[in-house]
């Protein structure tokens, strides 16, 4: 067992966890990563990396069925859905080598084990690292960031069982297609992993607690994806509670109770997607001054526990539980120990990314916050119909909503539906950030012909002033 000290010790190695690393190493910082699993975390190795892989795949499987309008014919397509699988997996194990590669440029120590707080050595933090349940190593270093991340919340009477029940591990790694799936919860992982299941040819039902589908999002942007993933066939239902659950041999029934009605609903697998849980369990929390709050743990608007020396950043620390939020915190932490300036980042200007067909993307509130608020509003809208790129691309279903404060033209919050709005979001991001208003954003020469164009025309609109509907 050995003892080794740094300026900052990072337990975990995901987006945030590793991001942070780099940038503390990149200011001349001693810096080691504990991490018990693989580099990259959840995201890159079993999240948003391989599930856009996957996402894909599945977007080049509709395609080929829908080549028609574009003049072109594909006999006999098919795909190896073992295959599908495969490279979802090489893309992360590449990504995490990736990883591996920064870490070791930037002079980073990486130790491989269980990280926990263990107490303190003078004014130094004390980090244990156990493999198989035996201490290894203890490090200590004046300031410690947890990044341990979370886990799949698990409901119970469906908890996975590695066959006919899924978390989204099993979902990312199946050895065939399902015939038909239940996807419990409609967020961003359960509707991302209806819409490849669905593309792929299976048979999809979507159910959700909440009175509409992803939740968190504009209700008006809600109910044009509900709308659009109906039209490609989904069965969903909303407000709705689950019963008995009954397992067959390669199937499931589950009964479900919607708009008055209970009707069992049967398929092949199921899906729970229903959030997450804070990984504090076993971190040394027990005798610090560390708060935890429905299994995540409380911090300051710059990441700092109530325990001197130790920050929390990312999906195991406040919402939103989003990898580029957490990799943004890396950067202020590790910063802000060098002693450099910073500023706390605003939960309304952090983008949330949906990556379905057709991809959701927003930042700011929605227009239903705002109200609460006390906001007077114009609310701009635009379809993707009106727009040349769009339909040229045979891609006109879509939107972008943008909502002003009508007193200062402040930029309250924008949100899209559509092809690839998950790639024009930033362009609201900045403006958010930069604090734009109405007054810039209609200045701002927009290239022809794209379909960012929809951008300029929603703050058009909000004004009276969109040309092309």
């Amino acid at each position: 067992m050995s003892t080794t000290q740094f300026d900052l010790i990072v337990i975990g190695g995901g987006p945030g966890g590793y991001v942070a690393a780099i940038r503390a190493a990149q200011l001349r910082l001693k810096v080691a990563v504990v991490e018990a699993a693989q580099l990259g975390g959840i995201c890159l190795n079993w999240g948003c990396i391989p599930t856009k892989a996957l996402l894909r795949a599945s977007e080049i499987n509709h395609m080929l069925h829908n080549l028609e309008e574009f003049g072109f014919a594909a006999d006999n397509v098919r795909f190896d859905f073992a295959r599908v699988v495969k490279r979802s997996r090489a893309v992360s194990a590449q990504l995490s080598a990736g990883v591996a590669h920064l870490l070791k440029k930037h002079k980073v120590t990486v130790i491989n084990g269980f990280g926990r707080l263990a107490g303190t050595q003078g004014d130094l933090r004390k980090v244990s690292v156990s493999t198989d349940g035996k201490e290894t190593a203890v490090l200590t270093a004046p300031n410690v960031i947890v990044a341990t991340g979370a886990r799949a919340r698990v409901l119970p009477g469906l908890e996975p069982d590695g066959k006919l029940v899924w978390s989204y591990r099993e979902a990312m790694v199946p050895t065939e297609l399902p015939r038909s799936l239940l996807v419990i919860g409609s967020g961003a992982i359960g509707v991302e992993f209806a819409s490849f299941y669905r593309n792929m040819g299976a048979d999809v039902t979507i159910v959700e607690v909440a009175d509409r589908i992803l939740p968190v999002e504009d209700a008006e942007i809600s109910a044009f994806a509900r709308k659009a993933l109906e039209k490609q066939g989904m069965k969903i239902l909303t407000g709705a509670k689950l019963g008995a659950i009954k397992k067959d041999a390669d199937s499931v029934t589950v009964e479900v109770t919607a708009g008055g009605r209970t009707q069992p609903v049967t398929v092949a697998r199921v899906i729970s997607a229903v959030g997450i849980v804070g990984n504090v369990e076993n971190i040394g929390l027990e005798g610090t001054a560390i708060k935890v709050d429905r299994s995540h743990i409380t911090v300051d608007p710059y990441c700092r526990t109530a325990e001197k020396g130790v920050f929390a950043i990312g999906d195991i620390a406040a919402p939103p539980w989003l990898a580029h939020k957490a990799s943004h915190e890396g950067v202020m932490v590790a910063e802000l120990i060098a002693g450099r300036s910073v500023h706390p980042i605003s939960p309304l200007n952090i983008p949330g990314c949906t990556y379905c067909r057709p991809q959701v993307a927003s930042v700011g509130m929605t227009e239903e916050k705002a109200k609460a608020a006390g906001y007077k509003l114009r609310v701009g809208r635009f379809p993707f119909i009106g727009n040349g790129k769009a339909i040229a691309m045979g891609e006109p279903e879509g939107m972008v909503k943008t909502i002003f404060d009508d007193a200062t033209g402040e930029l309250l919050g924008a949100h899209m539906v559509g092809p690839e709005v998950t790639e024009m979001i930033q362009g609201y991001v900045i403006a958010r950030t930069g604090e734009l208003t109405d007054a810039e954003l209609k200045e701002t020469v927009f290239p022809h012909p794209t379909i960012s164009e929809t951008m300029h025309e929603a703050v058009l609109a909000a004004y009276d002033g969109a040309l092309h509907i």
